[in-house]
């Protein structure tokens, strides 16, 4: 298995080198080259396994013998036996075939757990492998950072650092990630918005002489094991309600596009998808330009949903790629025209996305609404990115008798704000987080400057 860049200008690299690079050189991301196929035999099989066994079987393809079976299910085990819940992602039904699939039962009670429990692991394998030390960099809306932190604050060869949009993420999200005391660990805050933290790191990936030689190493959904990690639960969720016999649907909380994107890849990977909703809150670039070819940038607005107040979604340059029929230099030239201008895609891959996806935009005051009207049909209290997913899974559910399931993303006890403003006295955190707003905390403001923020990297780097 080889993975080849989005603007086809990078060298193609295996799977381990993918994993400690992270964005390809030529400023695209790394894709496989031939996506493994799954067979409706493999699929049935998966039947009643525990999600370990299912994440083994669906990833063990992409990495390819490069680690082997045993060390690799043994880092899987590891990985999920985090998670508080023995299903790891479990599914509990909204009404008679709408579906929730709770990804937030891991250490930080959001999706992110999923797959950066595993990264962290690989991480450390690779680089123990290679006698090697790295440098993680990363930005988060408020939950990547978080999942990152716990994911790789035992790890002996990272120092991590991430940078986060200063009073721009919920009080939860911000201590998840600053009252982490650990010596390789450091938090910064940047006087900005998460596109200015991305821009940094990404231009940071770009040119990493500050750092001497040291390696770099992405966690965010830039990475391509990310990705990988969050394919599984599409497949197990699918499996669980009858796949491959019967299609399913999926609504998906939409911000930097990865977790659309991983079940694009079960879907190509053979899994019976009849459609993927992407929902989107204010910042509605995905449904722009879905429902009227709008791929363009505008202002960030704050919201109630903070992890998806993003401009320019990262991730959906891997489904560019493959809407462009794969033409790395077709995908290049419309990025870096979206960057000087309004743009809109070409007729026939936009033709193509609207094939498989649709789309739909919540505002603030429709997210209140929701949280609500969720909690008195099912008894439900969902967080506020789950609820522009329940809202979007009923507005454009298609085919009825085709089960959807829509992706919960994170416990609402992380954003508590927005629950209390629905007109519920709040979410208590969980057992192990319930001294969370009492904890110590350590984070650097920072302004929004590379130079300033690669400066505290060096000086801080073990």
């Amino acid at each position: 298995m080889r993975y080849i860049s989005t603007r086809g200008q990078a060298p193609a690299l295996s799977f381990e080198e993918v994993v400690l690079t992270g964005m390809a050189s030529d400023g695209g991301l790394y894709v496989p080259e031939t996506v493994p196929q799954l067979s409706h035999d493999d699929l049935a099989e998966m039947a009643g396994l525990s999600y370990a066994e299912i994440a083994f079987r669906v990833m063990q393809p992409f990495v390819n013998g490069e680690i082997d079976d045993d060390t690799f299910r043994r880092l899987v085990t590891e990985a999920y036996a985090t998670f508080s819940h023995d299903a790891v992602v479990p599914l509990n039904q909204l009404d008679a075939n709408h579906f929730l699939l709770e990804l937030f039962h891991g250490p930080t009670l959001a999706f992110k757990d999923v797959a950066l429990q595993l990264l962290g692991r690989l991480l450390d394998h690779f680089l123990k492998k290679r006698g090697e030390r790295a440098v993680i960099m990363g930005a988060t809306s408020g939950d990547t950072g978080s999942a990152a932190i716990e994911g790789c604050r035992h790890c002996d060869n990272l120092d991590i650092f991430i940078l986060h949009p200063y009073q721009r993420v919920s009080e939860v999200q911000r201590r998840q990630m600053t009252s982490v005391l650990a010596d390789n660990v450091f938090n910064v805050a940047i006087e900005g918005n998460f596109d200015d933290a991305q821009a940094m790191v990404k231009a940071s990936f770009a040119d990493q002489s500050f750092l001497n030689g040291t390696r770099l190493v992405a966690v965010n959904s830039i990475n391509w094991a990310r990705i990988m990690a969050q394919i599984v639960y599409y497949v197990a969720s699918a499996v669980a309600l009858g796949a491959p016999r019967r299609k399913v649907s999926f609504c998906v909380p939409s911000a930097n596009f990865g977790n659309v994107f991983a079940g694009y890849m079960a879907y190509r990977m053979g899994l019976p998808v009849e459609r993927f909703v992407i929902a989107t809150n204010a910042n509605d670039i995905l449904h722009r330009t879905l429902a009227a070819n709008d791929f363009s940038k505008q202002e960030l607005k704050a919201t109630l949903a903070p992890s998806m107040d993003i401009v320019v979604s990262s991730n959906f340059e891997r489904l560019l790629f493959e809407a462009y029929d794969r033409d790395g230099a077709a995908v290049a030239e419309l990025l870096a025209r979206f960057q000087a201008e309004p743009t809109a895609l070409a007729e026939a891959p936009l033709a193509r996305l609207r094939e498989r996806f649709a789309s739909h935009s919540v505002d603030d005051a429709t997210i209140l609404e929701v949280i609500r009207e969720a909690h008195h049909r099912t008894q439900e209290i969902l967080d506020p990115h789950t609820a522009t997913g329940y809202r979007a899974a009923e507005r454009e559910r298609g085919d009825a008798a085709v089960p959807m399931i829509t992706l919960a993303t994170a416990h609402p006890a992380k954003f508590a704000e927005a629950v209390v403003k629905a007109g519920f006295p709040g979410v208590p955190l969980p057992p192990h987080m319930d001294d969370l707003l009492e904890r110590e905390e350590r984070y650097t403001v920072l302004p929004a400057e590379l130079s300033a923020v690669q400066q505290f990297v060096v000086e801080n780097r073990r």
